[in-house]
C-alpha cells in the first residue's frame, strides 16, 4: 500500500474551519472540512465520510489542495469544445455578411445561414451546423431579418 500524499505544512486545522465559516461556496466548504480532519490527524478514511465521498476522491482533493490551496477546492467550469471557427474566420464571415451576396458570383440575392454554412465549408474546410453559424452571427450583433408576408388586400388598400 503506497503512503499517502501529504499536505501543505502552511495550513491547520483550524486555518481550514476558518476558511470553511467564511466561504460561500457549499463544495468548498465540505472540502475543506473534510481535510480539516486530516490535519488534525484523523483517517483519510473519516475525511472521505466526512466529505461524503470515496478515498480517491479525498486523495484528488488533496492533490488539488497541495496545488493551488483552499482556491483549488472550488469547482471549477469545464472548458467546453473548442470553437470550430477561430478570430479570424469569424471575422472573415462577418465582412462576407456586411459585403452581402453578390447576385452574379454567389448565386443568391441575400444570405441565408444555410448560404452561409455551404460558403465556410468552401472556405475553410469546417463543416459546422446551421444553428451554429446562426449563434455565431447574433454573437456579433447581426439580426435575423426576414420578409413578414403580407395580404393582398393590405397592399391593395394603401
Amino acid at each position: 500500500m503506497a503512503a499517502a500524499i501529504g499536505l501543505r505544512t502552511d495550513f491547520d486545522g483550524a486555518e481550514l474551519r476558518r476558511l470553511a465559516r467564511c466561504s460561500g461556496d457549499a463544495n468548498q466548504t465540505r472540502r475543506l472540512l473534510a481535510l480539516a480532519v486530516v490535519y488534525d490527524g484523523g483517517r483519510r478514511s473519516e475525511a472521505a465520510v466526512v466529505g461524503g465521498v470515496t478515498l480517491q476522491i479525498v486523495r484528488d482533493w488533496v492533490l488539488r489542495f497541495n496545488e493551488h490551496g483552499p482556491d483549488g477546492l472550488i469547482d471549477r467550469k469545464a472548458p467546453g469544445a473548442a470553437p470550430k471557427l477561430g478570430a479570424a474566420q469569424r471575422l472573415a464571415l462577418a465582412e462576407r455578411v456586411e459585403r452581402g451576396p453578390i447576385p452574379a458570383v454567389d448565386g443568391v440575392v441575400r444570405w441565408r445561414v444555410k448560404d452561409l454554412v455551404q460558403w465556410i465549408f468552401e472556405e475553410f474546410s469546417v463543416s459546422i451546423d446551421e444553428t451554429t453559424v446562426g449563434r455565431e452571427l447574433r454573437a456579433m450583433g447581426f439580426a435575423k431579418l426576414s420578409a413578414r408576408p403580407r395580404r393582398v388586400s393590405d397592399i391593395l388598400c394603401k
